[in-house]
C-alpha cells in the first residue's frame, strides 16, 4: 500500500509529550535515541508507523514515541504486531521489548514469527535481569548471576538469542550496544529497512540491578565483526552466534537473507481462494466431511 510522501521530519518530530522514567543511565535512554534517529534518517510518516511493546522496563518506549503504539501483556507484543501488519501491511510496524518479556513468556512468539519472517522489525533490549520487577534472574542472566531469586547464584544456563533467531528463520539478525547510539541507530535503520523478519539483540545494561559497571564490562568485551565478515554466510553468522558474550560480544549485522515474508504467501493464498470463486457452505463442509450427506442420512 502507497503512502503519500511526507514533508522532511527531524529527531524531535518522533519525540512524543511523555518523558521516560527509566532509572538515571538505563541503557534505554541510548535506545530509544537510536530509534529517534533511525525514524528521522527514514523518514517515516509517524501516522503510518506502529511501534508495539510489551511489559517491563523496556516495553515503556512505545510511549514514548510519536508514533502509533501499543502496549500489549507481557510477552505478546509479536502476536499484536503480526496482526497489525497482516491486517494492514503498508504500515511499518516495529516491537520492542525485553529478555525476560521476549524469551520467557514470549518465546514461542519469537519462534514462530521469525519462522514466518513476518515483515516487522523487532529491538529486544537485553539486560539479563527482570529490571522492572525489582531484580529477578531472567532467561539471560548469566550463570552464577547472583539476584533476588538466585541467592546463591543464578543455577541455570543463559539463553543464547542470536543463535535462536539464527535457527528459528530470521532474515535480518544484528547486535547493537545502547552505549553507542550511533551504531545502534545504523543497525535499527538497516532492520527497519530490511523486508522481512529483522531482529536486533540490543546489549542494554541495567544499572540499578545489574550495577554501573555493567556498561565498563560491556566496552571490554564488544568488538566489531572482522573485515571480510559476510552476514550473508550462515556459517559465519553461526560462528558469531556461538561465541561466548561473557568473553566477546561481536557488534553489527550478523546474518542477512532474502526470502519471501508471510505476508507474500497470505497474497498468494488469497488470489487462489479469489480465482477459485465464491465458497459454498456446502463445498466448505464436503472439504472437512467428504460423506457428509450420508452422515446426516445416517442420523
Amino acid at each position: 500500500m502507497a503512502h503519500q510522501a511526507v514533508a522532511r521530519l527531524t529527531v524531535k518530530d518522533y519525540k512524543a509529550d511523555l518523558k521516560p522514567v527509566w532509572c538515571p543511565g538505563c541503557g534505554d535512554f541510548g535506545v530509544v535515541a537510536a530509534m529517534y534517529q533511525a525514524l528521522a534518517k527514514l523518514n517515516l510518516d509517524p501516522d503510518n508507523t506502529v511501534l508495539v511493546s510489551g511489559i517491563g522496563c523496556s516495553s515503556r518506549v512505545s510511549g514514548y514515541v510519536n508514533t502509533y503504539s501499543f502496549n500489549t501483556i507481557h510477552g505478546r507484543a509479536l502476536p499484536i504486531a503480526t496482526g497489525v501488519k497482516l491486517a494492514n501491511p503498508g504500515l511499518t510496524v516495529l516491537v520492542a521489548g525485553g529478555d525476560g518479556d521476549g524469551f520467557a513468556i514470549g518465546t514461542s512468539h519469537f519462534v514462530h514469527t521469525a519462522r514466518r519472517n513476518i515483515d516487522i522489525s523487532y529491538v529486544c533490549m537485553d539486560n539479563g535481569i527482570y529490571g522492572l520487577t525489582k531484580g529477578q534472574v531472567s532467561p539471560t542472566s548469566p550463570h552464577d548471576l547472583v539476584t533476588k531469586t538466585s541467592s546463591y547464584g543464578n543455577i541455570e544456563a543463559p539463553m543464547n538469542p542470536v543463535l535462536m533467531a539464527l535457527t528459528c528463520g530470521a532474515t535480518f539478525i544484528a547486535r547493537a550496544f545502547s552505549g553507542d547510539p550511533k551504531h545502534s541507530q545504523e543497525i535499527i535503520t538497516a532492520a527497519i529497512a530490511h523486508r522481512g523478519f529483522a531482529f536486533v539483540h540490543m546489549v542494554s545494561p541495567c544499572v540499578t540491578y545489574r550495577g554501573r559497571e555493567q556498561f565498563d564490562i560491556v566496552r571490554e568485551r564488544i568488538r566489531a565483526l572482522p573485515e571480510g565478515f559476510d552476514p550473508t554466510n550462515r556459517d559465519q553468522a553461526r560462528a558469531v552466534a556461538f561465541e561466548n558474550t561473557e568473553e566477546v560480544i561481536s557488534l553489527g549485522l550478523i546474518y542477512r537473507e532474502e526470502r519471501a515474508t508471510f505476508e507474500d504467501g497470505h497474497d498468494r493464498a488469497r488470489r487462489k481462494a479469489q480465482a477459485r470463486g465464491p465458497f459454498s457452505y456446502e463445498s466448505i463442509l464436503h472439504s472437512f466431511i467428504p460423506d457428509h450427506e450420508a452422515a446426516a442420512a445416517r442420523k
